[in-house]
């Protein structure tokens, strides 16, 4: 709360404001949500309505997300248990830590409900604001922009992508709240805790894990997520004028988009090069998802709900030891081949 401060005593300079923990380094959509919450909170003093109101986000979040399951039944029902009552962390994150990482999420997933429901520019909108609360978000935007050409066209996507620009101030706070030079704690770390410390702050490892983030994004944007024989300047054009008819909106495409979606942010997750415990949020609820639309059959349901445990596990060891580390680049590994070897969603066509 003491970040959001400066604003209320009238500070507007973004590179002006900071709380006890240093600089704000989060966009203005944070200060808009915990300037509400300072208020509604009796100056920030009442944190058990706080506690009450991350609630209410929390069962929004988990509507949502069912929502989304549900449109594209791809997973067990029995899976929602562990969605719901299996995850401590979770439960923290939201209820008692109280961070702007579940707001940002229950936003993404509304606009994921949005694009399933074809209100792409609405979707749009609400994604831009997500942004603007936690920039992780960021991590769909090339699922997210993968979407809207094939879905448009070049020409026709423009716009949406200009609204997603336009609702943030791409001036005053990028230096802070994008700052992608900025360094993490070693102590922090839940990925990378078997490297040393000094491999760990290193400028090159982290030019490394860019790389290896934007090749695992065109291989599979090349490979996974666009049709067969289509190309990528196919994706330019309008629909109308591709040789492939454009895609009814059934089962099997609602499911593709979301994994397109899911999957983009997922391989931001594996290359990160740091995830603190209240990152569990930025994939937990997607994880079911992936599993269940992984391509490897042998990948028995048994398996998988090990995997969720593991995950699990590796986020709940504090402090993250080397086993932990390693456990979660191995069910990161497990789940990213899973679906890289996954069958092609068959898409039904217009007929012309």
């Amino acid at each position: 709360m003491d970040e959001v401060e400066g604003v209320i005593n009238g500070t507007y300079d973004y590179t002006q404001l900071k709380g006890g923990t240093g600089p704000l380094v989060y966009p203005a959509g944070f200060v808009y949500t915990f300037t509400a919450l300072y208020y509604i909170t009796n100056h920030g003093v009442n944190i058990r309505l706080a506690q009450y109101l991350f609630a209410v986000f929390y069962l929004l979040t988990l509507l949502l997300v069912f929502r989304i399951y549900h449109r594209i039944q791809k997973v067990p029902p029995y899976v929602f248990f562990f969605v719901c009552c299996a995850s401590y962390r979770i439960h923290s994150i939201f209820v008692l830590r109280l961070f702007n990482d579940p707001v940002a999420m229950m936003m993404m997933f509304g606009a994921v409900n949005l694009f399933l429901d074809g209100r792409w520019t609405l979707g749009c909108g609400l994604y831009s604001l997500a942004v603007s609360v936690k920039m992780n978000v960021l991590l769909f935007a090339p699922g997210l922009l993968f979407l809207l050409l094939s879905e448009f066209g070049l020409m026709r996507a423009i716009p949406k992508l200009s609204l997603c620009a336009a609702i943030q101030n791409p001036i005053g706070y990028m230096t802070r709240a994008f700052d992608l030079g900025r360094q993490f704690m070693f102590k922090w770390t839940v990925n990378w805790r078997f490297l040393p410390e000094w491999l760990f702050l290193s400028r090159y490892f982290h030019l490394v894990l860019l790389a290896a983030h934007l090749l695992a994004l065109l291989l599979f944007a090349l490979r996974r997520w666009k049709r067969p024989g289509e190309s990528i300047m196919e994706l330019l054009k309008e629909p109308g004028k591709r040789v492939n008819p454009p895609i009814i909106l059934d089962l099997n495409s609602r499911s593709q988009m979301v994994l397109i979606l899911f999957t983009s942010n997922f391989i931001g997750m594996c290359f990160s090069r740091s995830l603190h415990y209240q990152f569990y949020v930025w994939y937990f609820h997607t994880l079911p998802f992936l599993l269940w639309s992984g391509g490897v059959k042998k990948l028995a349901h048994l398996l998988r709900v090990l995997i969720l445990g593991l995950v699990e596990l590796s986020w709940n060891t504090y402090p993250s030891t080397t086993h932990s580390s390693a456990a979660l680049h191995v069910c990161h590994l497990i789940m990213l081949l899973s679906l890289w070897f996954a069958p092609r969603v068959e898409e039904k066509t217009k007929s012309k």
